[in-house]
């Protein structure tokens, strides 16, 4: 991680490693067995998906906010958010992102980029609306230790990584990637066809399982690191409060558009009252995220006295 003044998490590292490493295991391990069932299409179909994958990983932040109906804006347009990007930059020692609002009323805020030059920090006109000048910067803060930490770009591979069996494995019924074993019309077909989807329905389990684990520790690890940083963490839990608690009003079409983000977002699109198994979850309970701030707001508070 480059030299920022947010506190450093060896656990986040460490499990991004680990993360990165097993998800290569399982990846190597899933194009063997597609490059023994499907030996003569498989080069082009995995040439197109690190084509994909590239494209993913260098135009992320583009992609984002087009896909988030995102725009920049600059300092003339939104002076106060840009004040508080400003002076959490100061205060991190890192790179001013670029400043984007997504018109909606979701309110949230994520960030995205493959490393600080390149990153980008949008917040929607809902998260702005609800939110004092102190909270936000407690979110902003948290959303911007994403890119100081590198795992925003880690998780942008990772995420993608876990639908790549999905994809190959759809991109081979439409295209006709069997129909070389269609034709045969042997005994075998059925076995052969029945593999692949074993094979990609396992490599994308692990996959998403191995993702949900990291997203759920990072939200942690950017939770603690902006309340360290802004020395507030009582308005992060403000924030959290009241993001969590007004997600409930929001109709169910707008969550449904941004729930694909959720990964990326400050606090998941998620109507209240929904439950969800920890292990699918992308981000740590609400109860878990407080319980830590207010572990943090006490150790501040001893240390001061």
């Amino acid at each position: 991680m480059a030299r920022t003044r947010y506190a450093p998490d060896r656990g986040l590292t460490s499990r991004m490693l680990v993360t990165m490493f097993l998800l290569g295991l399982v990846y190597v391990a899933f194009v063997t067995a597609f490059f023994v069932i499907a030996p003569r299409l498989g080069p082009v179909v995995l040439v197109i998906a690190a084509g994909l994958l590239l494209a993913q990983y260098f135009f992320s932040d583009r992609l984002a906010l087009f896909a988030m109906h995102g725009r920049e804006v600059s300092p003339e347009e939104a002076p106060e958010l840009h004040g508080v990007v400003d002076r959490i930059s100061a205060m991190a020692d890192v790179p001013k992102p670029r400043v984007a609002i997504a018109d909606t009323d979701v309110p949230n805020a994520f960030a995205t980029g493959r490393n600080q030059r390149r990153s980008v920090v949008c917040v929607t006109t809902g998260l702005l609306r609800r939110l004092d000048p102190v909270e936000l910067e407690g979110v902003l803060a948290h959303e911007m230790s994403h890119v100081a930490h590198r795992d925003v770009a880690v998780m942008t591979v990772a995420s993608f990584l876990g639908v790549v069996a999905g994809l190959l494995t759809r991109f081979g019924l439409q295209f006709g990637l069997y129909g070389g074993v269609s034709r045969n019309r042997d005994q075998n077909t059925g076995l052969v066809l029945l593999a692949v989807i074993a094979v990609s329905a396992l490599a994308y389990a692990i996959s998403f399982l191995l993702t949900r684990a990291l997203s759920r520790y990072r939200e942690l690890s950017a939770d603690r690191a902006a309340a360290l940083l802004t020395g507030r963490p009582s308005a992060l839990a403000g924030a959290l409060v009241k993001i969590s608690g007004d997600m409930a009003r929001i109709p169910t079409r707008d969550l449904r558009a941004a729930e694909p983000f959720n990964a990326f977002f400050f606090a998941p699109a998620l109507r209240g009252g929904m439950s969800f198994s920890a292990l699918f979850s992308t981000h740590p309970s609400l109860e878990r995220r407080l319980a830590q701030l207010q572990e943090i707001s006490a150790r501040l508070s001893r240390e001061g006295a």
